[in-house]
């Protein structure tokens, strides 16, 4: 009853002084935010909904709200704005629960990768777009990709390369090549060169080459698997012999 009374004085006014209306609504609004925060519309717990425990201090900031600001007098829309704004969040919805509670539900984004390019690393999400807050250091477990242009198609790749778990344990980075194909380095430093395009049919000639030869598990140098038609495997060096130590002659002879 109070809130439709000073709406419908707020109109009269508005109507009665013209374009001093909007001055004078805002200051009688800002009145009745002090009125309703007198009557206990403060706010006084703030829940996240849907994000991480790294993901939620960067929300929480960038709402910009404080222990017993006026509930009523928020801005969700700009709120919203601001929370959308974090690297973190996808999408996101605002809610006030009277008398005191401030509900921030977010679609959090799936971190994909690590991206490392010119000297800097970052986690980027599975549309390539790169999470600001989030320190590439506390996602060792992610896949690196590394090179111009491997951000915005990792996501094209990797959704293919995780079904392969055998090659994902082996894999130490997804390299991108002139930002038309990948080469997949091994953390045993060979090398796995794939075409620009059909890559998911050269792994499955080269799943077919690691069944009748078991070369994942033998090593290699390259695997150069560019043309469809001829899989090339240069085999990895024999280790050097040791040689004996030259025998010292006898003392005193």
């Amino acid at each position: 009853m109070i809130a439709a009374g000073v709406l419908t004085l707020v109109l009269a006014v508005t109507l009665l002084t013209g374009g001093r209306g909007a001055q004078i609504a805002g200051a009688v609004g800002t009145g009745i935010d002090n009125r309703f925060g007198e009557a206990g519309f403060r706010l006084k717990a703030v829940h996240v909904q849907g994000a991480s425990a790294m993901a939620t201090p960067d929300i929480v900031k960038a709402a910009g709200v404080a222990k017993d600001d006026p509930l009523l007098g928020m801005d969700l829309a700009a709120l919203r704005g601001r929370v959308e704004a974090v690297g973190w969040v996808k999408e996101a919805r605002v809610v006030r629960l009277l008398p005191d509670t401030l509900v921030i539900a977010v679609k959090e984004r799936r971190q994909l990768a690590v991206w490392q390019h010119a000297g800097h690393s970052v986690v980027i999400d599975d549309q390539g777009q790169v999470i600001r807050e989030a320190d590439p250091a506390r996602f060792a477990t992610l896949p690196l990709v590394v090179g111009a242009g491997g951000a915005e198609h990792a996501g094209e790749i990797l959704p293919v390369l995780v079904q392969r778990p055998k090659l994902m344990t082996r894999m130490e980075a997804l390299v991108r090549v002139d930002d038309r194909r990948w080469d997949l380095r091994l953390k045993d430093g060979a090398l796995i060169q794939l075409p620009a395009v059909d890559q998911e049919q050269a792994l499955m000639q080269l799943e077919q080459l690691d069944l009748r030869s078991r070369i994942l598990e033998l090593g290699f140098e390259r695997i150069d698997l560019r043309n469809p038609d001829v899989v090339a495997v240069r085999p990895r060096p024999p280790a050097p012999t040791p040689t004996a130590p030259a025998e010292l002659p006898a003392e005193g002879v």
